[in-house]
Parts: structure tokens; sequence; C-alpha cells
């Protein structure tokens, strides 16, 4: 046995017979009948339980090597299995803003659980579901705990995009005493976490509490604004702000050049002229976000007819696919060009997928979509692929099987193939580098940019990521802020 920092002993093999506690979803014969959550609230008892599991490691991997946050993982759950759930919660919230979302969300598969020292032998402490219990027990009890602000400093940051990043930059920016305002192109704030991300994964009120809790921090919100079209980031520093940040993400969906055939021969580019098909955004919003909360050029409802064909291997794919068995699609087909092994999404979503029923086509490479008279998706054409050598990523490269292509069935097709950086906000912004992709290039501890004042982190920078790495730029990033503002 051996101490912990509060001197309470802890028999590590004791702990290792523990068995893990389930973590309980709704039947999927249930959830796919609507948009809820699909895992269902833990009880307090089985939270204690799981959370002694932990063993209390010393050396903690999944703190040091696992959380982008670093957040206190066995500290926690010290507090948790004594029933000190909002202590816990605190403990979290120390380096997180955003408990709720990173516990849903994170794939915590390759980050804090795939460190468990308990994950070696042993089923990992279901880290990610705990850290969401802790977060909605204090919210729905107490509210988001107020935070400890410095004295107002007077000086004013813009902050551009309302996703996670910006969210986060502007909770640190008000503890540090500085005023922020958040430019954003959506209706609402939330960004992806409300607009991309469907409400069987996270409740979309869980995006309003936050936003209403940063309301009372002080954070200013200023909606159906494009930055880089509406007005430039020279505009925000002529309208007296001392610093701007950017944090609007990796918006621009990226486009697969195949052509989409009509019955009468004729090609058309796919989305533009064939019916049926979409890009993976605006599917997502326009089918798991009510019409009042959207543009008015998304409100028209998805029509989807019995068979669905979603292209790409990611978690907005899966998104795509179990949003479209929501919508009523009997036959719903995740198309990829490699293997499952080598799908860059989470495991546990493609199980969600594959328990509602969703299919996958694996080392599929689509060549073109075709059409009937009218020019509606009926087929996808596609190209049997085969492993290759790695490529620059790692994996195996797909390469064509010679003389093997098939067709795929689909009265809809959505491609979910990634998301590249929208190039107006830079385009527009004098004296900013940017890299060959289009992201911008910042300094990793501070977020500078090339342009004095100008601050950037998130997927604007290094790609389309995860949201805890983008809350993780963003805390650095502030930082940066912070130390420019104290030198003016």
């Amino acid at each position: 046995m051996e101490g912990t920092k509060s001197g309470t002993e802890v028999d590590r093999k004791a702990r290792l017979q523990i068995p893990p506690q389930e973590m309980p979803k709704r039947p999927p014969a249930e959830r796919i009948r609507d948009w809820e959550e699909i895992y269902l609230p833990l009880d307090l008892e089985t939270a204690k339980r799981e959370a002694s599991r932990c063993l209390q490691c010393p050396a903690k991997q999944c703190v040091n090597n696992g959380c982008p946050l670093h957040n206190d993982i066995p500290a926690a759950f010290a507090l948790l299995e004594q029933g000190d759930v909002i202590g816990a919660a605190n403990k979290f919230r120390e380096t997180s803003p955003m408990s709720e979302a990173c516990g849903r969300l994170c794939p915590q598969e390759r980050l804090c659980q795939g460190k468990c020292v308990v994950g070696k032998n042993r089923q990992p402490v279901s880290i990610g579901r705990l850290e969401a219990f802790v977060a909605d027990y204090q919210r729905k009890t107490q509210g988001f705990p107020m935070p400890e602000m410095l004295p107002s400093s007077g000086k004013r940051v813009a902050i551009v995009g309302a996703g996670p990043a910006g969210l986060a930059a502007s909770e640190y920016l008000a503890r540090a005493g500085h005023a922020s305002t958040i430019f954003d192109a959506w209706p609402l704030p939330g960004g992806l976490l409300l607009y991309g991300i469907p409400s069987f994964k996270m409740n979309k009120g869980i995006v309003d509490e936050k936003v209403d809790f940063l309301k009372r921090l002080g954070v200013e919100f200023v909606q159906n604004t494009i930055v880089g079209k509406d007005l430039t980031v020279d505009d925000l520093f002529k309208q007296g702000f001392q610093a701007v940040f950017l944090g609007h993400g990796a918006t621009k969906e990226t486009e697969l050049d195949i052509p989409g055939e009509g019955a009468d021969g004729s090609y058309t580019m796919p989305g533009k002229e064939m019916d049926g098909v979409f890009w993976a955004m605006d599917f997502l919003v326009r089918s798991n976000v009510p019409p009042e909360r959207l543009p008015p050029d998304k409100r028209e409802p998805v029509k989807i007819g019995r068979r669905v064909a979603v292209i790409g291997g990611g978690d907005t794919a899966m998104d795509c696919v179990r949003s479209a068995v929501r919508l009523g699609a009997e036959e719903v087909t995740c198309v990829y060009r490699r293997t499952e092994a080598e799908m860059p999404g989470r495991a546990a979503e493609r199980i969600n997928a594959r328990d509602e029923g969703v299919k996958f086509h694996f080392l599929a490479a689509p060549l073109r979509i075709i059409g009937d008279e009218n020019r509606h998706v009926r087929k996808l054409e596609c190209q049997q692929m085969e492993l290759g050598e790695p490529d620059e990523s790692g994996r195996r490269r797909p390469v064509p099987v010679p003389d093997a292509k098939f067709m795929v069935d689909a009265d809809n097709v959505v491609f979910a193939i990634g998301f590249g950086m929208d190039p107006r906000v830079a385009e527009s912004c004098s004296g900013l580098q940017t890299d060959k992709w289009g992201q911008i290039i910042a300094d990793a501890e501070t977020g500078a940019t090339s342009r004095r004042g100008l601050f950037a982190a998130g997927d604007c920078v290094h790609g389309a990521d995860l949201v805890v790495t983008a809350i993780a730029a963003a805390k650095r990033a502030v930082s940066g802020i912070d130390s420019y503002l104290k030198e003016l």
C-alpha cells in the first residue's frame, strides 16, 4: 500500500479487483426515435464505485500525458469516491472550463483513458463519463460556479468565433480582468458545440447555459456577423479593441472531386445540380437544430429517401450516419476507403452506429454519383481498394484493385470527409501569415501571430481537431494576450 497526498493509503491490488461499472445507454430501438442523449445519467453509488477503481498513481499518466488540459483526474476521483461530487467538479473546473463538453466529446480512449494504468490489465476507468457526471450534478444543483476574477483592466479584446476556442478564451479573459466581445457568423453562440454536434451526443441546453454564464461574466456576443465579409480584423482594431483573438475554427468542408451522372449521360457537380447530395455540416445543422435557431437559408428540413450513403470515416461521418437513422432512413451505409483499423474517429461512435443499424463498407473509394432522369441520386459507384504502403500520416495508403468496381444503392449521399480553412478571415487581415493550407501561423505557447496584437488558437491554427485541444490552445493564447495587454 502507498499513501496519497491526503495521507489516505490506497490498496492498489484490491482496487484492481473492483469490476468496471456499467455506463448505461438507452436501448438502440428507443434512442433512434428521438434526438435525446443516448447515455443515461449515473447514480451516485455507481459513480463512486467507478471512481474507486482509480489507482491514484503517483506518476499520473492520465494527467501528464493523456489530458491536453492536465486535469487532475486522480484528485477529482479521490473526492468523488468519498461522495464529494461538488469538490470533484471543482477540481475538474480548476483546469477545464467545459467539463460537460469534454466529458462527453473527448476521445478518452486516445487521451486520458488511453493512459490509465488500470487499462493495462483491465478496462480503464470511465474518466469521461465521471467527468460529465460531476459537472452535470454541479450545474443542475448549483449552476456554474463563479470563478475568481481579477479587477477590470479596462482593456477590450475582440474574439472571432463562438465555438470551443472562442468561448474558452472569453472565460479566461474575464478571469484575468479583460472585457471581451465575441463576433460569430451563426444566429446563436456555440459554434460547433451548438450547430455541429448532434443532440444525441450533447444536449444543446448545456451550451445555452454556458453562454448565459459567460454573459454573467460580462462577455458580449455579436451574432450573424462574418469576419472577413461583414467586417475585417482591421475594423475590429479600429473599433478600439486592444487585441484580437482568432478562434473561428476550420469550417470549410473538404470537397471530393467526383462527378454526378444523370440518366441522360450528362454530368453535374455533386451537391449543386444533383438532388439528394449533402455536405456534412449542412446536413447536420438542418437535421438536429430547430429551424428558429438557424439562418434563413438553412431552415428547410432535410428530406431523405430510404437509403443513405455517407462518405468518410471520422466522427463527423458517424454523426451523419446516426442522424440519417433518426431522420427515418431504412438503410444507412458508411463508405470508407481504408479498413476500420485506419478510421480516424472514435471506436465508441462506430459501436453506437452499428448498434443503431448502420452498415459499413470498407476499402471503397467513391467514383461517381448516378442519378435518375430527374437528376436525383440513385446509386454511388465505388472502386474496390486494398491497402498499400503507409503514407505521410502513417496509415497504409489505399490503392485501387484492378477491374473491381461496384454500386451502392443510395437515395442520398452525404460527404463527410473533413474540414479545411475558410480563407476569408486571413485574406481580409493585413500582415497575417498563413501556411500552405491556409492555417494561421501562431506561436504554440502564446498564440501570437505575425501581426502585433493579433492572436490565434484552435482549429484555425492546427487544422480540424478536438474540442479539448482547441480549449487548451485558447488557454495558452490568453496567457499571451494577458502579457501583451499588460505591456500596453
